[in-house]
């Protein structure tokens, strides 16, 4: 197994190791003492691979701080790859690399609590504050995609600022529904699909996170923002054939459900138009549609 550390311009910035995983993959690992710099490097990376187009390189799975590279060996190798990621690392440490594709914002609607977010209750008591309280803190900032994970696409994000960190369910799900809006540690996800899952669940957005027609399948990546609006039970049906696509707000000031038009003042509409009433209502549910 080769390991190979690179290190150009200023500590953190472009500094990395990139080590054999198996006869068909390189893992790159930034190295950085900045944390928000290593995820930008792996992601530029990954970016600049991409548009080298390298022969026999097929996927890229950039994370946190890491990057794994998996390519066919019987038309590339280890060393061909290493060096292309070498070489890249250098132009990004240097300041000539990719620049980063616009952050783009997307607005999604969710039902809290009841049956949409069963362990809203728990969650609240762990973080010593009330149900409305932790829809507030969670729909109270926008929250960056840092990486795409299980199951299908799904947008692992930064977590609102709780005062500590939320358990794991001691007894994990069999099945989670389809648009169910988890927390966990410090990070937050919405699941595009139903799957098993372990997360507490806070509540669920009607609108349809995953295009199995699409492409790209899921309508955000990594370095976008989601922001979570409240809405209330006899809403869901509003929103029921809504796309997360369509809930793009290109303008940061709107709250888009259905065209991607905003009239800068705020809340969903699902009609394809938008109000802001400029706060967010802590909303919760007793009960569930469907």
């Amino acid at each position: 197994m080769a390991d190979d550390h690179v290190v150009n311009g200023p500590p953190g910035d472009g500094a990395c190791t990139i080590t054999d995983c198996g006869d068909s993959a390189l893992v790159v690992k930034a190295t950085g003492p900045d944390v928000e710099e290593n995820w930008r490097l792996v992601h530029a990376l990954a970016d600049a691979l991409d548009a080298v187009r390298l022969p026999g390189v097929h996927d890229m799975v950039p994370t946190y701080d890491a990057l794994l590279v998996e390519f066919d060996s019987a038309t590339t190798d280890h060393a061909t790859v290493r060096q292309v990621l070498r070489h890249e690392a250098a132009r990004i440490g240097a300041g000539s690399g990719p620049r980063p594709a616009s952050s783009r914002r997307f607005v999604v609607p969710v039902v809290y609590g009841g049956e949409y977010g069963p362990d809203l209750p728990e969650v609240a008591a762990q973080l010593g504050l009330t149900e409305g309280e932790v829809v507030a803190v969670h729909t109270g900032t926008d929250l960056t995609v840092r990486c795409l994970g299980a199951p299908a696409g799904a947008p692992m994000m930064d977590g609102p600022p709780f005062p500590r960190p939320v358990p794991r369910l001691a007894s994990p799900r069999t099945r989670v529904e389809p648009g169910a809006v988890a927390v966990a540690g410090r990070q937050a996800v919405i699941c595009p699909m139903p799957s098993p899952g372990g997360w507490p669940l806070l509540g669920r957005t009607p609108v349809r996170v995953l295009d199995p027609h699409g492409d790209p399948l899921t309508p955000y990546r990594p370095g976008d923002t989601l922001r979570f609006v409240p809405i209330t039970p006899d809403e869901w049906d509003t929103y029921a054939d809504t796309t997360l696509a369509a809930c793009e707000d290109p303008t940061g000031t709107g709250t888009p459900t259905g065209t991607g038009t905003t009239t800068g003042n705020g809340t969903p509409t699902g009609n394809g138009t938008t109000r802001f009433e400029g706060h967010a209502r802590a909303t919760t549910s007793a009960g569930r549609h469907g």
